[in-house]
């Protein structure tokens, strides 16, 4: 007995058939057997010879074998292009007759024809559910039906005034409908025109967008100018207010009193941390005294700059400690404020000259500074011509200030007296002139 199956179109399941089911699957199925085997030329009701039958049996289990290696494409569902076509699985029968074969033949070209329709196997439960779906769509249509009916008994029993009411609704109806149409025509129109506006309105809302990016950007950068030029107005502002306390305390700063410095060390003048002349017990080397007269004669030369003072027959040049003293009467003629510590210094007329030369200008300083109100004060007088310093006290001595003939302690004291003088002559021109 053969064993005829098919797969389910709905599942894609292989099917079970039943043996009333068999006969018409195997009479649906076989034509691509029949067109593999020889044609039948004899009467019907003959049967095939033996050697044929054999042959036939062959073909068909190629057909079988090609049948069970079919594939489908997906999920193994049938493709709706593909809907007419069976899957066999199994042998066929080879035992056929020639009425089976043209009974096979008829069928296929009817489906082909479109004669017959075309029974797709189902399975148990793709046929209840088919069948529950037939169901709910006969339903459906006797619902529709019943209502159908009953609008054609009611619109028998409308009377004339009725119906008449009923058509003048319709048409205010259909009016109303047009009239609606015809707005929603209009609404169409301007929303197309509100989209062209819209479209414009994002264009121009984007290139504001734009603007706002660059003014942002140019915001920022105009913030950062105005955080830098804020930086450097406080900077100046600092730098104005240290200025200013460096101008309040520079008025008050006495420019002569913190430059030129005299005190005394014992019997020694000092100026400057130089100390200006020498004793047989306090030796002092002539490189400091030299550079003590240095500073004393730019004492001299920044006082007579102040009143305006031009000395008349001696100029001043303080170079450190080789200052000297250059005659207006002759320019070959230089007098130096300085001694070499390989010579004697009580021994060199030239030094002695400079020194009397210096208390020359001196004296001029004194006469000119006592011109004004108040003139200045000097506690010790100034003998240009001998050269001496005169102490008014209760002493009255008399101090050359020569080496030439002299004591160390003589000179020495001579030079203390000399810078006493310049002392309070700091202290005059301070009160006259550094306090305008």
């Amino acid at each position: 007995m053969s064993c005829v199956r098919f797969i389910c179109q709905c599942c894609s399941q292989p099917l079970k058939l039943t043996q009333s089911s068999q006969t018409l699957g195997l009479a649906t199925c076989q034509q691509p057997v029949a067109s593999k085997l020889p044609s039948a030329q004899g009467e019907p009701g003959e049967t095939l010879e033996e050697g044929p039958t054999s042959r036939m049996e062959t073909d068909t289990e190629k057909l079988q074998n090609s049948a069970s290696c079919r594939t489908f494409p997906g999920d193994g569902r049938m493709s709706r292009y593909n809907s007419h076509i069976f899957t066999l699985l199994g042998k066929l029968n080879s035992g056929r007759t020639l009425h089976s074969i043209q009974k096979t033949t008829r069928g296929i070209l009817d489906i082909l024809s479109c004669e017959e329709d075309l029974v797709h196997p189902l399975c148990q439960d793709c046929t209840d559910r088919l069948l529950e779906q037939l169901d709910i769509q006969l339903t459906i249509s006797e619902s529709d039906s019943r209502n159908y009916k009953r609008c054609l008994e009611t619109q028998e029993s409308i009377s004339e005034d009725e119906r008449e009411m009923l058509q003048e609704e319709l048409k205010d109806v259909e009016l109303e409908e047009t009239r609606l149409v015809q707005e929603l025509e209009e609404v169409e129109r301007g929303r197309e025109g509100a989209a062209v506006a819209l479209k414009a309105a994002q264009g121009e809302m984007e290139m504001l967008e734009q603007q706002e990016r660059q003014y942002q950007r140019e915001y920022g950068k105009l913030q950062w100018q105005q955080l830098e030029l804020q930086d450097e107005l406080r900077s100046l502002e600092n730098r104005l207010q240290y200025a200013q306390t460096q101008l309040a305390w520079l008025e008050k700063t006495n420019a002569f009193r913190s430059t030129f410095e005299i005190r005394y060390d014992g019997p020694l003048a000092v100026i400057n941390n130089f100390r200006l002349g020498c004793l047989p017990t306090v030796p002092v080397c002539w490189s400091e005294i030299n550079a003590a007269w240095g500073q004393t004669a730019l004492l001299l030369r920044a006082l007579s700059n102040t009143i305006g003072l031009e000395f008349q027959r001696f100029q001043l040049i303080p170079c450190g400690n080789h200052s000297y003293m250059k005659s207006l009467t002759d320019d070959t003629i230089e007098l130096p404020l300085f001694c070499n510590s390989g010579q004697s210094a009580f021994l060199y007329n030239k030094f002695d000259q400079a020194m009397m030369a210096f208390l020359d200008c001196m004296q001029q300083f004194k006469e000119e500074a006592e011109k004004g109100e108040p003139g200045v004060y000097m506690p010790y007088r100034i003998h240009v011509e001998k050269g001496l310093m005169e102490d008014p006290g209760a002493s009255g001595d008399f101090c050359s200030i020569r080496t030439h003939l002299n004591s160390e302690e003589q000179w020495t004291k001579a030079l203390k007296l000399m810078l006493i003088n310049f002392k309070w002559s700091l202290a005059w021109v301070s009160l006259r002139y550094c306090q305008k």
